[in-house]
């Protein structure tokens, strides 16, 4: 996968197909070929037409790791999704984040609204204002010397995920423990693109879709039937509603 390297930072990437680009942002402990190549995403995408750049995250996949939690944050992470777009010269995209890439893209939408055309926000809802919980427990999960050391149901989720995707476990403590500068209901109201919202009926970590679309100018909520928040995002439901909603004309 290519790679490239701006203001000291490496961040791998993966780019394929042609037509009007969408950029894919990874949720907290994935990638992007977790994320986003495995569940079908791009290809589904590509076979729309669409030229499809997905973004490994700072401390994910095959990009730069960080062991300190002062280098991680959406802020940061949403810089590197505008650095990935100026290194492609790439004006404007669509933008689907999941999860933790959902908060990443709402901080990309609010800083540089010109360069995004339309934003889905995937699992996640009015969590992304009020934060989905205590990071601590799934910090130190993934510092443990053994799973079985590991007690706390979500934190030993996180930790068996990271072990799957063979990720490096401290720098995703780190990235876990980074300041969580929060979005205000206020800011959230700033979002003038159109956006799409896409939860699980499951979810009990991303919050109401409703609550947080209620805020926006311009967004609409798809549920996503019987799924959590670990098994929506290959759902065939979520994809066609995505398709749905970058084929609609811009407002």
């Amino acid at each position: 996968m290519p790679k490239f390297e701006m203001d000291g930072i490496e961040i791998s990437y993966l780019d394929e197909g042609e037509g009007d680009p969408i950029l894919l942002i990874h949720g907290f402990g994935s990638n992007k070929s977790i994320n986003w190549k495995g569940p079908g995403w791009v290809d589904l995408l590509v076979g729309d037409g669409r030229r499809v750049i997905a973004i490994d995250n700072r401390g994910h996949g095959e990009s730069q790791k960080f062991y300190e939690p002062e280098d991680y944050g959406a802020p940061a992470m949403a810089e590197d999704a505008r650095r990935l777009l100026d290194h492609l010269e790439i004006e404007s995209a669509d933008v689907m984040g999941y999860s933790m890439g959902a908060r990443i893209s709402a901080f990309l939408t609010l800083k540089y609204p010109e360069r995004v055309k339309r934003v889905i926000f995937g699992g996640l809802g009015y969590g992304m204002i009020t934060g989905i919980g205590d990071p601590e427990p799934v910090s130190e999960a993934l510092e443990a010397d053994s799973i079985q050391d590991v007690k706390d149901r979500v934190g030993r989720m996180f930790r068996a995920f990271a072990e799957q995707t063979n990720s490096d476990r401290f720098a995703l403590a780190a990235c876990m423990r980074s300041s969580r500068q929060r979005i205000s209901e206020e800011d959230v109201a700033k979002i003038s693109r159109p956006a799409l919202i896409a939860v699980g009926t499951k979810d009990e970590i991303a919050g109401s879709p409703d609550k947080l679309a209620a805020l926006m100018q311009n967004a609409q909520v798809l549920e996503i039937p019987g799924r959590d928040h670990m098994i929506a995002v290959g759902d065939k439901v979520y994809k066609q509603g995505v398709l749905e909603f970058l084929q609609s004309d811009i407002a």
